[in-house]
Protein backbone atom coordinates (compact mmCIF):
# COMPACT_ATOMS: atom_id res chain seq x y z
CA UNK A 1 0.00 0.00 0.00
CA UNK A 2 3.06 2.14 0.75
CA UNK A 3 6.43 2.86 -0.44
CA UNK A 4 8.05 3.14 3.53
CA UNK A 5 9.15 0.66 5.43
CA UNK A 6 6.90 -2.32 6.70
CA UNK A 7 4.43 -1.06 9.03
CA UNK A 8 3.47 -3.83 11.74
CA UNK A 9 1.07 -4.15 14.62
CA UNK A 10 1.54 -6.32 17.39
CA UNK A 11 -1.44 -7.42 19.84
CA UNK A 12 0.23 -7.36 23.17
CA UNK A 13 -1.71 -9.90 25.33
CA UNK A 14 -5.05 -12.06 24.58
CA UNK A 15 -7.34 -13.44 27.38
CA UNK A 16 -9.16 -16.12 25.34
CA UNK A 17 -12.68 -16.19 25.53
CA UNK A 18 -12.70 -12.25 27.05
CA UNK A 19 -10.90 -10.72 24.37
CA UNK A 20 -11.50 -12.95 20.88
CA UNK A 21 -13.47 -10.02 19.07
CA UNK A 22 -11.61 -7.27 19.99
CA UNK A 23 -7.45 -9.03 19.22
CA UNK A 24 -9.89 -9.83 16.04
CA UNK A 25 -10.51 -6.63 15.21
CA UNK A 26 -6.95 -5.21 16.26
CA UNK A 27 -6.01 -7.81 13.13
CA UNK A 28 -8.89 -6.18 11.17
CA UNK A 29 -8.67 -3.04 11.52
CA UNK A 30 -4.45 -3.29 10.91
CA UNK A 31 -5.61 -4.90 7.62
CA UNK A 32 -7.90 -2.58 6.52
CA UNK A 33 -6.44 0.78 7.42
CA UNK A 34 -2.65 0.25 6.13
CA UNK A 35 -0.43 -2.14 7.72
CA UNK A 36 1.61 -4.70 6.54
CA UNK A 37 0.95 -7.47 9.01
CA UNK A 38 -0.27 -8.48 12.51
CA UNK A 39 1.44 -10.23 15.44
CA UNK A 40 -0.97 -11.98 17.70
CA UNK A 41 -0.39 -13.78 21.18
CA UNK A 42 0.16 -17.53 20.27
CA UNK A 43 -3.30 -18.34 22.32
CA UNK A 44 -5.06 -16.55 19.64
CA UNK A 45 -5.28 -18.51 17.28
CA UNK A 46 -8.94 -17.93 16.61
CA UNK A 47 -7.81 -14.51 15.46
CA UNK A 48 -5.69 -15.32 13.42
CA UNK A 49 -8.17 -18.00 10.97
CA UNK A 50 -10.42 -15.31 10.70
CA UNK A 51 -8.04 -12.34 9.83
CA UNK A 52 -6.36 -14.71 7.50
CA UNK A 53 -9.90 -15.70 5.89
CA UNK A 54 -10.97 -12.10 5.26
CA UNK A 55 -7.79 -11.49 3.79
CA UNK A 56 -8.25 -14.33 1.51
CA UNK A 57 -11.84 -12.73 0.72
CA UNK A 58 -11.15 -9.77 1.04
CA UNK A 59 -7.99 -9.35 -0.95
CA UNK A 60 -4.51 -8.27 0.56
CA UNK A 61 -1.64 -8.63 0.81
CA UNK A 62 -1.22 -8.99 4.59
CA UNK A 63 0.26 -11.04 6.81
CA UNK A 64 -0.45 -12.71 10.64
CA UNK A 65 1.20 -14.28 12.53
CA UNK A 66 1.76 -15.76 16.19
CA UNK A 67 4.30 -15.67 18.80
CA UNK A 68 4.94 -16.65 22.37
CA UNK A 69 7.78 -13.90 22.37
CA UNK A 70 5.94 -10.65 22.93
CA UNK A 71 8.59 -8.87 25.00
CA UNK A 72 11.49 -10.22 22.29
CA UNK A 73 9.32 -9.14 19.43
CA UNK A 74 9.84 -5.56 20.75
CA UNK A 75 12.93 -5.19 22.00
CA UNK A 76 14.43 -6.96 18.45
CA UNK A 77 12.64 -5.57 16.79
CA UNK A 78 14.61 -3.32 13.93
CA UNK A 79 13.15 0.20 13.88
CA UNK A 80 10.81 2.04 15.79
CA UNK A 81 8.10 1.07 18.10
CA UNK A 82 5.16 3.20 19.15
CA UNK A 83 2.79 2.22 22.12
CA UNK A 84 -0.61 2.69 21.76
CA UNK A 85 -1.80 3.84 24.92
CA UNK A 86 -4.32 6.40 26.98
CA UNK A 87 -1.26 8.01 29.19
CA UNK A 88 0.94 8.79 25.86
CA UNK A 89 1.65 11.74 24.57
CA UNK A 90 -0.78 13.43 22.04
CA UNK A 91 -1.16 11.87 18.80
CA UNK A 92 -1.84 15.23 17.25
CA UNK A 93 1.46 16.07 18.41
CA UNK A 94 3.80 12.98 17.83
CA UNK A 95 2.44 11.51 14.60
CA UNK A 96 4.71 14.43 12.13
CA UNK A 97 7.75 13.28 13.82
CA UNK A 98 6.93 9.26 13.73
CA UNK A 99 5.89 9.78 10.39
CA UNK A 100 9.47 11.09 9.39
CA UNK A 101 11.38 8.38 10.90
CA UNK A 102 9.05 5.60 9.31
CA UNK A 103 10.39 6.96 6.05
CA UNK A 104 13.67 5.27 7.05
CA UNK A 105 12.35 3.02 9.43
CA UNK A 106 10.07 -0.38 9.77
CA UNK A 107 7.90 0.84 12.43
CA UNK A 108 5.84 -1.69 15.51
CA UNK A 109 2.70 -0.28 16.90
CA UNK A 110 1.83 -2.06 20.15
CA UNK A 111 -1.67 -2.32 21.11
CA UNK A 112 -2.30 -4.00 24.23
CA UNK A 113 -4.95 -6.15 24.86
CA UNK A 114 -4.59 -6.68 29.36
CA UNK A 115 -2.61 -4.24 31.38
CA UNK A 116 0.41 -3.62 29.68
CA UNK A 117 3.94 -4.11 32.17
CA UNK A 118 5.47 -0.89 32.36
CA UNK A 119 8.91 -2.34 30.47
CA UNK A 120 6.66 -1.85 27.29
CA UNK A 121 6.52 1.74 27.88
CA UNK A 122 10.46 2.05 28.76
CA UNK A 123 11.03 -0.34 25.16
CA UNK A 124 8.59 2.30 23.30
CA UNK A 125 9.98 5.00 21.35
CA UNK A 126 6.49 6.48 21.44
CA UNK A 127 3.81 6.31 24.19
CA UNK A 128 0.97 7.93 21.61
CA UNK A 129 -2.46 8.58 23.43
CA UNK A 130 -5.51 8.92 21.36
CA UNK A 131 -7.42 11.70 23.38
CA UNK A 132 -5.76 10.44 26.92
CA UNK A 133 -9.35 9.13 27.36
CA UNK A 134 -10.78 5.60 28.43
CA UNK A 135 -11.98 3.90 24.94
CA UNK A 136 -11.33 1.48 22.51
CA UNK A 137 -7.90 0.28 21.57
CA UNK A 138 -9.43 -0.62 18.13
CA UNK A 139 -10.47 2.95 18.13
CA UNK A 140 -6.93 4.35 19.03
CA UNK A 141 -5.32 2.14 16.60
CA UNK A 142 -7.73 3.41 13.32
CA UNK A 143 -7.17 6.90 14.52
CA UNK A 144 -3.36 6.32 14.73
CA UNK A 145 -2.75 4.49 11.44
CA UNK A 146 -5.33 7.38 9.55
CA UNK A 147 -2.91 9.51 10.77
CA UNK A 148 0.09 7.74 10.03
CA UNK A 149 -0.99 7.54 6.55
CA UNK A 150 -2.35 10.76 6.15
CA UNK A 151 -5.66 9.27 4.82
CA UNK A 152 -3.62 7.44 1.98
CA UNK A 153 -4.52 4.11 2.86
CA UNK A 154 -8.56 4.46 2.23
CA UNK A 155 -7.59 4.80 -1.55
CA UNK A 156 -6.03 1.09 -1.64
CA UNK A 157 -6.51 -1.55 -4.05
CA UNK A 158 -6.59 -5.09 -2.57
CA UNK A 159 -4.79 -8.01 -4.38
CA UNK A 160 -6.05 -11.09 -5.16
CA UNK A 161 -9.74 -10.01 -3.55
CA UNK A 162 -12.47 -13.52 -4.28
CA UNK A 163 -15.02 -10.10 -3.12
CA UNK A 164 -15.13 -6.93 -3.36
CA UNK A 165 -17.88 -4.57 -2.10
CA UNK A 166 -18.96 -1.95 -4.63
CA UNK A 167 -19.91 1.28 -2.56
CA UNK A 168 -23.11 2.94 -3.19
CA UNK A 169 -25.35 5.10 -1.34
CA UNK A 170 -28.02 2.33 0.25
CA UNK A 171 -27.84 -1.40 0.37
CA UNK A 172 -25.51 -4.03 0.23
CA UNK A 173 -23.70 -4.76 -2.73
CA UNK A 174 -20.17 -7.46 -3.07
CA UNK A 175 -19.12 -9.00 -6.00
CA UNK A 176 -17.08 -11.37 -7.29
CA UNK A 177 -13.78 -9.91 -7.04
CA UNK A 178 -12.29 -10.79 -11.02
CA UNK A 179 -15.26 -8.18 -12.48
CA UNK A 180 -13.99 -5.35 -14.05
CA UNK A 181 -16.39 -3.02 -12.14
CA UNK A 182 -15.95 0.32 -10.90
Amino acid sequence: MHDAPEVAVLRYGHRPGRDDRMTTHVGLTARALGADRVIFPDNAGQSRETVEDITDRFGGPFDVELTGQLDATIREWDGSVVHLTMYGERVQDVTGEIRETHREDPLLIVVGGEKVPFEVYEAADWNVGVTNQPHSEVAGLAVFLDRLFDGRELEREWEAADRRVIPQERGKRVVDGDLDEP
